[in-house]
């Protein structure tokens, strides 16, 4: 498993609960990409820790959002209602350092 080097089985199983949440919130399909990540922030005001998703549909259109919160404290009423899953759409030319 690329990437988990370091990561308790706890915070594995976060991760995977997140993934869950987010597939079926947004109606993801198998084949869609779906990437769930926690990083730490070094930047004045941000919280140590924070969750971070971003998922690719059809078109190959990234999508993103945060949870300022750890991965095992998400909750699946932290992720954004799927009604505003066009509002996650990262516009062309778009870049963070995040996903």
């Amino acid at each position: 498993m690329l990437g988990t080097f370091g990561k308790s089985q706890a915070q594995l199983q976060a991760l995977d609960r997140i993934r869950d949440w987010t597939r079926e919130r947004f109606a993801l399909g198998a084949d869609d990409v779906l990437l769930v990540t926690e990083i730490a922030c070094a930047v004045p005001g941000c919280p140590p820790l924070e969750t971070v998703v971003a998922f690719w549909t059809g078109g190959n259109r990234r999508h993103h959002f945060k949870v300022f919160k750890p991965a095992a404290q998400v909750e699946p009423g932290d992720l954004p209602y799927a009604w505003m899953k066009e509002g996650l759409v990262v516009a062309d030319g778009f870049s963070c350092d995040c996903c």
